[in-house]
């Protein structure tokens, strides 16, 4: 396993294995065991939405967030969503919270008040990615138009 990256082993007889393999050289039963490996580096994310404000004016607000997947519930996310999990949850969960957020404000107050919009889409997202097993690490406004 590569650095930086985990493994979850599947064995044909027992199923998924509950511990995580951690980076390094490890033994397996060729054809018998297979890893999925995965990513748990911190990886952006760009998502863009477009979202209507409380004036109702049509704002496309575009987010890029710095995400990684829990490592202890590794398991839990292969079961759950499959290898390609970020793909799954985060353009929906980032649309939704957007969604939320941008309707509280108008147009004008987006500009203005753009560190706090900021803050409470980090802290809404954060909040939906725990569902997922999902760590959020960062959320930055890129563009709002």
């Amino acid at each position: 396993v590569d650095a930086g990256h985990k493994a979850v082993m599947f064995n044909r007889l027992t199923g998924l294995k509950d511990q995580v393999t951690g980076e390094g050289l490890h033994f397996r039963i060729p054809w018998l065991e297979y890893p999925t490996v995965y990513n748990v580096q911190t990886r952006p994310r760009n998502t863009t939405s477009l979202t209507g404000s409380r004036d109702l004016q049509m704002v496309n607000i575009g987010i890029r967030v710095l995400h990684k997947p829990d490592v202890g519930k590794l398991t839990t996310i292969h079961r759950r969503l499959g290898p390609d999990f970020d793909e799954r949850v985060l353009p929906s969960i980032v649309n939704e919270v957007c969604k939320q957020v941008v309707a509280q404000f108008n147009a004008s107050q987006l500009i203005t008040q753009r560190e706090r919009v900021s803050q409470m889409i980090h802290n809404n997202l954060m909040l939906r990615a725990q569902h997922f097993d999902l760590i959020v690490e960062d959320t930055s406004i890129t563009e709002l138009r």
